[in-house]
């Protein structure tokens, strides 16, 4: 059991026994509405025909946009996980263990408490289908955090190293995945947002009688940029540079190399777009469209240069390129749609909203970073948002100071690119009511509020670095009743920085083992040529056996003993002087010792 809460479990339990003696009759009033979160992966700001990109071709998500309310100025965190990790808790990555896409910083702590678990503790049915990368294994999949129901895919994308059932594809990953449904593996044909978009729906008719909260996590338009021929043929031949009038507002440099991605994100984006359609469409033809909050955005800025309305950077930084994003939400039986709302909101923000208009309790034992804004979304005046401070960072592994850092507060946003002991004067200071393109460093003639900022981003550093989740690693559990066998792999790696797809690259996995004899499995990326030796590394004692059956990309040691232990598990093939780092290893509990 979670250290999170019995409460919830229990209270989870309950309210779905209520929800199928009563067939929904429980939690179908008005106050309950429906929840569909669409979120979709590296499209920018700028990737709309509503926001006013001539070339992309939306106009399903563009008539939702007019249909719903608008948070103009949407922030989210500079790269995905960590904005997923918000996004679920209501609370800064750091403070939930998420401290990078990879490296095995990508592991939300189980013990949080996620969008999912709220809404299934007040009755609400839970479901996901796309992109989860909060954790691979038990305790931190989705099936453990809340969602009953799960289609995914592994690590942080398609076609990447972590995401090992779809990796040796290659060019044709997003084609015919193996995916994994509740925790199992499952083949599909079909193109990866059409499958998710088919498993929602059908979701969707299983639950429209109660109400549900479905999580529609695209992995497109991120890398590797893969689509079906007829959406690519309609932007062949563009040249998607050109026909903007920018109006002062700076335009990217785009390399032939950047104008090819942006063809194909247009396309990926149009796909995806039919398929927001088909989930409206289903939401009519069930008679439930009126009590259903639909939300649209998306998790970070483009990866690639392209046009993003003018904003500097773009994925992975901290000025508006990188984290200001769509944000359209529409629920037509109570809140009046077709109006902007231009107060900063986040992220974090979106948990607490949610709760307030499903009628869910809030977790009390922890701090929640975000407000609701449903007095916004009624037409009301909203006490705090502009007083209060949104923090935005992006490195590597673990913040560093002051490297890629911002603090936004009221029109003032200061933003540090410099050294871990500069002086405030060379951090730079913007009024985005004046600069909203964030041009002009203001910090010279107003070192008194860059000070005030700094102070205040000093000590927001201070708070979330010291977040017992970042601080304690976030083990997977190897031997349980809930996963066996375990797959671990490259994402959730760490060691090394940037552990990828090299192979001579040093690799552990921080897992937990329960007492017992396994079969541990290795594989490598490509087949090993010479005799050598497998060595896993386990605390005080080290596993070896001498490999004389060569060439193979899998070696298999029987029947291995491991005692109940926290560790870091270290697998590397010895040859010739090289140390070989396996793509991923494989335990199965095969008996109780």
């Amino acid at each position: 059991m979670k250290g999170k809460t019995i409460y919830f479990r229990l209270l989870a339990a309950f309210a779905l026994v209520l929800a199928d003696e009563n067939k929904g009759l429980a939690f179908q009033a008005p106050e309950r509405p429906n929840v569909i979160l669409i979120i979709t992966d590296d499209q920018g700001y700028g990737d709309l025909g509503i926001h006013g990109n001539p070339h992309v071709q939306t106009p399903v998500l563009d008539k939702l946009g007019r249909e719903s309310l608008r948070l103009t100025n949407f922030y989210v965190s500079p790269v995905c996980a960590p904005t997923r990790s918000s996004l679920m808790t209501g609370r800064y990555s750091l403070r939930t263990g998420v401290r990078d896409t990879y490296n095995g910083g990508a592991i939300m702590a189980t013990e949080e408490v996620t969008l999912a678990e709220m809404l299934q503790s007040t009755g609400y049915r839970t479901g996901i289908f796309g992109k989860w990368h909060l954790g691979d294994n038990y305790p931190s999949r989705p099936g453990d955090q809340g969602f009953e129901e799960s289609l995914i895919h592994l690590s942080g994308g398609m076609g990447q190293p972590g995401d090992f059932t779809t990796y040796f594809q290659g060019d044709r990953s997003y084609f015919d995945p193996v995916l994994w449904y509740n925790g199992e593996q499952k083949a599909f044909q079909g193109y990866c947002s059409d499958i998710f978009t088919t498993e929602a729906l059908t979701f969707i008719e299983k639950k429209a009688a109660e109400p549900f909260f479905l999580y529609l996590s695209f992995n497109a338009p991120h890398t590797p940029l893969q689509v079906p021929d007829k959406y690519y043929e309609r932007y062949k031949d563009l040249d998607p540079s050109a026909g903007f009038d920018e109006d002062g507002r700076p335009f990217p440099e785009m390399s032939e190399r950047d104008k090819e991605a942006a063809r194909k994100v247009y396309a990926m984006v149009s796909n995806i777009d039919d398929n927001v359609g088909r989930v409206l469409n289903k939401l009519e033809e069930l008679d439930i469209a009126e009590n259903t909050v639909v939300i649209f955005m998306t998790d970070n800025g483009p990866q690639q240069a392209r046009y993003v309305g003018g904003m500097r950077g773009r994925k992975g930084s901290v000025f508006r390129g990188g984290v200001r994003v769509p944000f359209f939400l529409r629920l037509p039986d109570r809140l009046e749609g077709n109006r902007d709302i231009s107060t900063s909101l986040a992220h974090i923000d979106v948990l607490p909203t949610l709760a307030d208009l499903c009628g869910a309790s809030l977790p009390t034992d922890r701090k929640i970073d975000g407000k609701s804004f449903v007095p916004l979304l009624q037409g009301r005046d909203a006490v705090g948002f502009d007083e209060r401070s949104l923090f935005f960072y992006w490195t590597r592994r673990y913040p560093e100071l002051y490297t890629n850092v911002a603090l936004q507060k009221g029109k003032y946003k200061l933003v540090g690119n410099t050294d871990f002991d500069a002086e405030v004067g060379e951090f730079d200071l913007f009024d985005l009511k004046e600069d909203p393109y964030e041009l002009n460093s203001i910090v010279e003639a107003n070192k008194p509020v860059a000070r005030a900022l700094k102070s205040e981003m000093d000590a927001m550093i201070a708070d979330l670095t010291q977040s017992p989740h970042l601080n304690q690693a976030q083990r997977v559990i190897i031997g349980s009743e809930q996963e066996n066998p375990v797959y671990l792999n490259r994402n959730d790696a760490g060691g090394e920085r940037g552990i990828w797809t090299q192979e001579e690259v040093f690799g552990m996995w921080k897992v937990k083992t329960l007492e017992g004899r396994y079969n541990i499995r290795f594989k490598f990326i490509k087949p090993l040529e010479t005799k050598g030796k497998m060595v896993l590394e386990t605390n005080s004692v080290i596993i070896q056996e001498q490999i004389e059956a060569v060439p193979t990309d899998e070696i298999t040691l029987e029947n291995v003993y491991l005692p109940e232990m926290e560790v870091d598990l270290i697998p590397h093939y010895v040859t010739e002087g090289r140390s070989i780092f396996p793509l991923w290893m494989e335990l199965e509990k095969i008996s109780d010792p």
